[in-house]
């Protein structure tokens, strides 16, 4: 044989041996050939049962309100809007803005297009924000105010609804957060973690609701942010599935409390927080 042809031919047999070797340890190490993109996003579903769905609603639910009925439409002390739903979503009143990010109208929209019938008035009070400017002027009107009644109605009717919403925003959530981070891969996995699990997917869906993805630069203070981006990256790294909701748990008292004491308003550290960390504390598998 040629000698140049005989060195071709040995160059190719181990080109041939290197990808051999390439792919093995690919399948070995889960990498996927292909959109990495997409096998990113498979890693990030949360697939939730019927009942184990409506689990995560009467947690949310019960965390929000304390399932009280009077307080699907609320307006807390220290706070420049109503709270509203099971979620307690953000409505801000006309000509007010805030530093967090608006969930109520997104919340409307969802239901909407689902094709439940609305109150007459709020699809333009949506547009407009919350009628009531101030909460002694809610305080004053929720009594004899018929949009509070009829929205109380609504929302104590659709809670399922309501928690679908909840789920979707969860979904929408996890890859802006996985992407934000410094180690995407290693959050990545951390959320795949929790997602396997009940609880670990009721933690990661009511924390967004709770306290917000972290990636707004208005929730912030002092540039550190106190959302779930911000408890992923200072969760420690679990070894497997069932490590990880306690570490979660862990990471967000850290995170909450940290917040907590960069607070300007003294009202997050004394009142607020203890209720922050009970609410943590409800991050469990649920009970068989």
């Amino acid at each position: 044989m040629h000698p140049l042809k005989d060195c071709c031919n040995h160059i190719v047999a181990v080109g041939r041996v290197w990808a051999a070797i390439l792919l093995t340890s690919m399948f070995a190490t889960g990498c996927t050939v292909g959109n990495t993109s997409e096998a990113s996003h498979e890693l990030l579903r949360l697939d939730l049962s019927d009942q184990q769905l409506t689990w995560i609603g009467r947690q949310v639910y019960r965390n929000e309100c304390a399932s009280r009925r009077s307080c699907l439409v609320h307006w807390n002390q220290g706070e420049v809007f109503p709270s509203l739903g099971i979620g307690h979503f953000i409505w801000y009143p006309v000509g007010v803005e805030g530093p967090y990010v608006e969930s109520f109208p997104s919340m409307v929209e969802f239901l909407a297009e689902r094709g439940v019938a609305l109150p007459a008035w709020l699809p333009e009070a949506i547009r407009h924000g919350a009628p009531w400017v101030t909460r002694d002027g809610f305080l004053r009107a929720e009594g004899s105010d018929e949009r509070v009644e009829e929205l109380r109605q609504l929302l104590e009717r659709e809670q399922a609804a309501q928690t679908a919403f909840l789920l979707q925003r969860a979904r929408g959530a996890l890859e802006r957060v996985a992407s934000a981070s410094g180690d995407p891969v290693t959050t990545r996995r951390k959320i795949r973690l929790l997602s396997e699990t009940p609880g670990g997917a009721y933690a990661l869906i009511d924390y967004v609701n709770f306290k917000g993805e972290g990636l707004a630069e208005s929730e912030r203070y002092g540039g550190v942010g106190w959302g779930l981006l911000q408890v992923l990256e200072t969760m420690e790294a679990p070894r497997s599935r069932a490590g990880a909701l306690p570490a979660f748990r862990q990471a967000a008292a850290e995170v909450l409390t940290s917040r907590a004491k960069r607070a300007g308003n003294p009202i997050e550290r004394e009142q607020w927080l203890p209720g922050w960390l009970n609410r943590v504390k409800t991050y469990r598998q649920p009970e068989s």
